[in-house]
């Protein structure tokens, strides 16, 4: 087993990040939340491109908090996430330290990155409303206020609304509407659900095309991950049952969070772990992740998947500041429970 091999397990290895300090003096230790099949490609490309090798530890979660135990002991140098949730919660627990770039700053518009530099969006997503093709007539649905209609009633599948991509979208609403009346709305939306929150995104598909229910909320990538899936060709036939509706074209826009990253407070390797980001953020990279993940490049130029323009096109985005919305997402927390959603 080869070095890069050995070093992309599972949080049981991290020791071993210490122990390879003396074999590779060139290299950047990262914590991902974002799977290995997602992110090795563009890795691969950078090590490639600099000689600086990626050591990687990947967990769907806890990872804040073991950098917390860690503390100025921990080999980290870059933290990877799949959601804006997760990067507000490390600026929170103080376990970033802020990175100033001119070239993150010119490859990463103002609206996906910090204004202090603690942390960068890297891909952008739109929360889009899936709809059956045989049950729901196009533009039947146009609006995220609309799920709570109940017209919908026992038709809307979805997972947990506790779930950082559904909080992140609660907290937009709380943003545009306000607490008040998104407790409102939650409380529609759930009266309407088909049954129990549950599963991914691409469950609730798999739902919709079984009759279970007629809508769901899903991110936009899981439509191409499942349309091109031919080792799983059930998945291409769940996409194929239903449209992509994008909500508020003719208001706010569309709903849209991030991947990103952020550099750790202690981290042992900084300059190569910015070195790391610049690259994520570069041409290159964002090429990668729109043809590979099927994710919106957050530099601007960079085309999009031929794929996604056939299904998707252009779209207006929702250009609501994500520091504002991970300012509501405690708030989005606590109605979920509040109203009893998810049970």
């Amino acid at each position: 087993m080869d070095i890069r091999s050995l070093f992309r397990t599972t949080l049981a290895v991290t020791g071993l990040f210490a122990a390879s300090a003396t074999i590779a003096a060139e290299q950047v230790n990262i914590y991902s939340y974002r799977q290995p099949f997602l992110i090795e490609p563009v890795l691969d490309k950078f090590t490639e491109a600099t000689g600086i090798e990626t050591k990687v530890v990947f967990a769907s979660k806890g990872l804040n908090e073991r950098l917390q135990r860690e503390g100025r002991n921990s080999p980290a140098d870059l933290v990877l996430t799949s959601n804006t949730s997760s990067l507000m919660d490390l600026l929170a627990k103080d376990l970033t330290q802020p990175v100033q770039s001119d070239v993150l700053e010119k490859n990463i518009p103002a609206q996906f990155r910090d204004e202090a530099g603690n942390w960068f969006g890297l891909t952008t997503r739109a929360r889009l409303i899936y709809a059956s093709k045989d049950r729901v007539k196009p533009g039947e649905i146009t609006r995220y206020e609309e799920l709570a209609d109940p017209k919908w009633k026992g038709r809307i599948c979805t997972r947990s609304g506790k779930h950082p991509y559904n909080l992140s979208l609660f907290a937009s609403m709380i943003a545009h509407h306000g607490e008040a009346e998104t407790k409102q709305w939650l409380e529609g939306v759930k009266a309407n659900l088909a049954r129990k929150p549950q599963g991914n995104d691409r469950a609730q598909v798999k739902a919709i095309s079984e009759g279970v229910c007629d809508l769901s909320l899903g991110n936009s990538y899981y439509f191409g991950n499942m349309i091109t899936n031919t080792e799983q060709p059930e998945q291409i036939e769940w996409a194929k049952s239903v449209n992509l509706v994008f909500p508020n074209q003719q208001d706010r826009g569309t709903h849209m969070f991030i991947s990103g990253a952020a550099l750790t407070r202690h981290a042992p390797n900084r300059d190569n772990a910015i070195k790391l980001l610049e690259f994520l953020s570069g041409p290159e990279a964002q090429y990668l992740y729109a043809e590979k993940n099927f994710e919106f490049p957050v530099r601007p130029g960079t085309p999009r998947s031929e794929l996604i323009n056939q299904y998707m096109g252009e779209f207006k985005e929702d250009d609501l500041s994500l520091t504002e919305i991970g300012s509501h997402v405690p708030a989005a927390s606590r109605l979920v429970d509040e109203v009893g959603f998810d049970f």
